[in-house]
């Protein structure tokens, strides 16, 4: 029992403590973390500096020079920019997710009715989520990349390899994000769903006005870790030749035979995906003091 009652203790959250301890905490959390940082930075430096190959592998993947070049690109040199890149990344990325909200929420919608004239589109979605989250999402793109070019339809088969990289991460993460929003939904108590058919609502309506408002604020954490993983796959559409940050630094390297201009993607790409989460983890604790101060 005192084990318990300790475990729940500590699981009490900062804002029902006094001001004055609230300040404290969080001021030793933040020397702890500056500690902690500034210790694992200095390691990797040590390391970096006092390895026998450290000199090597400082020219080879953190060259100032060689980072700022692979930075701004050089069209003399046939060098595609990877500032530039990520732009290519990001434009992917904001493209997807808009169109894995629509047809996730539109499959879980699918799987979830119970009308008999949409029962063919429910074997159909439920297949789709099983097929698309077994493949690896590489060969859905090269399926989707180098096979609808391959079909000859006119103007579907003539659009550029970005563009089919996020057809491809689309109908992945389609599957992935339509699983979290089922899941929302069955988090709803069972009592929501029986108010509101008593008072006569269809059950559309009802899944319109009444569960998905309340399931989509409690999946909103794990569709934002899903999100930070669509950010970094934009990667994978250099397989099929679009210039986003990876293609570029790749083109750096081999053209210039040093590596840092991988490290400038790979610092880019945290550039974009720590606000994300951090922003996702601070959801995801205000939701857990919320519960903890309710229960």
């Amino acid at each position: 029992m005192s084990q318990s009652a300790d475990a729940g203790s500590s699981e009490i959250p900062n804002l029902l403590l006094p001001p004055r301890r609230r300040w404290l905490s969080g001021r030793r959390a933040i020397i702890a973390s500056s500690l902690s940082s500034v210790l694992l930075l200095g390691g990797i430096i040590a390391v970096l500096y006092l390895a026998p190959g450290g000199a090597m592998v400082r020219g080879a993947f953190f060259d100032p020079h060689s980072m700022w070049q692979a930075f701004v690109g050089d069209p003399n040199k046939g060098l595609s920019s990877v500032g530039k890149g990520l732009l290519t990344n990001a434009w992917m990325f904001v493209a997807a997710e808009a169109l894995v909200l629509f047809f996730g929420l539109l499959l879980a919608w699918v799987r979830l009715s119970h009308s008999p004239v949409l029962f063919p589109f429910r074997v159909l979605s439920t297949m789709y989520t099983d097929v698309f989250r077994g493949v690896p999402i590489l060969l859905v793109i090269f399926v989707v990349g180098f096979g609808v070019p391959a079909l000859q339809l006119g103007a579907v088969s003539n659009q550029s390899p970005a563009v089919y990289g996020v057809a491809a991460l689309t109908i992945t993460y389609s599957a992935y994000v339509a699983e979290v929003f089922r899941a929302g939904i069955y988090s709803v108590p069972q009592g929501q769903l029986l108010a509101a058919r008593s008072l006569g609502l269809a059950h559309s309506t009802t899944m319109r006005r009444v569960i998905l408002p309340q399931a989509i604020r409690t999946v909103i954490p794990p569709l934002l870790n899903d999100f930070i993983s669509l950010q970094k796959d934009t990667a994978l559409v250099s397989t099929l030749g679009a210039i986003e940050a990876t293609r570029a630094a790749q083109i750096y390297a081999s053209t210039e035979f040093n590596f840092s201009s991988y490290t400038v993607a790979s610092l880019l790409f945290l550039a974009l995906t720590i606000p994300l989460t951090r922003f996702t983890d601070r959801l995801i604790a205000k939701d857990r003091n919320k519960r903890l101060a309710s229960a």
